[in-house]
């Protein structure tokens, strides 16, 4: 059977001479600008949802939101901000160039392949994403279970951490690496694998779908549509992970020594299901999908952006 004709040069055209390491730098600059603009979309949402995850204070997000703003002030909606800005910059560096490396590894080892005429299966996108979550999660793992400790911290004199460095010196302390700085990294890496094998396989079906519907190439399909389609994959990452983020969040947010209530995933699994049922494995999903639309849109529109203009 001849390979579907749909063009292959994702969201982000590439250019005929360019060498491997040169295109996967520009991959990874393109990502890192792209988690730049995730983090400053996102980062109120994200302390919202991490709230509704983790405290039964919050009957929803509204409440949530009007609660932090009244009592610790606009600016609590950035609280941790520094670690992700950092970190979730190298975190979507790592994504977009580990996909796009294991894009063109199975490109070259499938039968038939041209490039700029033919395209990978879908499941072969959703591998690729798969893989580029899994390197990912080395670093998102210690850096979201930072961000997340200083996001639940009790306010003023109360606080447990003075910053991002004593939050990692404590945590490793308390637990060692595994116990405590990578402390939820089973799930963290299910929840990677799982989300953006989802996320990039959305993004591709939604691209080919248009350039195929409107007789154009890739490259071609106007910013918007871009960033609306990359939008729209953020709410599918979600969807599809989002149990695997509310384990990960409790396991995150848990104590130490004889305050530690999972013994493991398996073990955190179990007592949310008994404890609050299937609803509570979707705890907080309404202001995860309301973040999701805008960070996801905007992550895909600034990496196209980016890799355009280095191009």
């Amino acid at each position: 059977m001849a390979a579907p004709t749909v063009p292959q040069d994702l969201a982000f055209p590439e250019p005929a001479p360019s060498s491997g390491a040169s295109q996967t730098f520009k991959d990874l600059f393109s990502g890192a600008a792209g988690g730049i603009a995730q983090v400053l979309i996102g980062q109120p949402f994200d302390i919202v949802k991490v709230r509704l995850q983790t405290s039964t204070l919050y009957p929803s997000a509204a409440s949530a939101a009007t609660s932090i703003y009244r009592n610790e002030g606009p600016l609590a909606f950035y609280k941790g901000t520094l670690t992700p800005l950092l970190g979730i910059g190298a975190c979507v560096s790592i994504q977009f160039g580990a996909f796009h490396s294991a894009r063109r590894y199975l490109e070259s080892i499938t039968p038939g392949f041209v490039p700029g005429t033919s395209q990978l299966s879908y499941g072969q996108y959703y591998a690729a994403g798969a893989f580029a979550g899994v390197a990912n999660s080395v670093i998102s793992g210690p850096i979201e279970h930072v961000r997340i400790r200083l996001q639940t911290q009790p306010h003023g004199e109360k606080r447990l951490y003075s910053g991002p460095l004593d939050c990692v010196r404590t945590l490793t302390r308390q637990g060692g690496l595994g116990g405590g700085l990578y402390r939820g990294q089973a799930v963290t890496v299910v929840r990677e694998a799982q989300a953006y094998g989802l996320w990039f396989l959305a993004f591709e079906w939604l691209m080919n779908s248009d350039a195929k519907r409107n007789k154009i190439e890739r490259k071609e399909v106007p910013s918007y549509k871009v960033a609306f389609y990359g939008g729209l994959a953020g709410e599918a990452l979600w969807l599809g992970s989002y149990p695997f983020d509310v384990v990960k969040s409790k396991m995150q947010t848990d104590g130490f020594g004889r305050e530690q209530r999972y013994k493991n995933m398996r073990d955190c699994f179990g007592q949310v299901w008994k404890q609050e049922g299937m609803r509570g494995f979707w705890k907080g999903l309404g202001p995860t999908l309301l973040r999701a639309m805008p960070v996801s849109a905007g992550t895909f529109a600034v990496v196209e952006m980016t890799m355009r203009a280095i191009n």
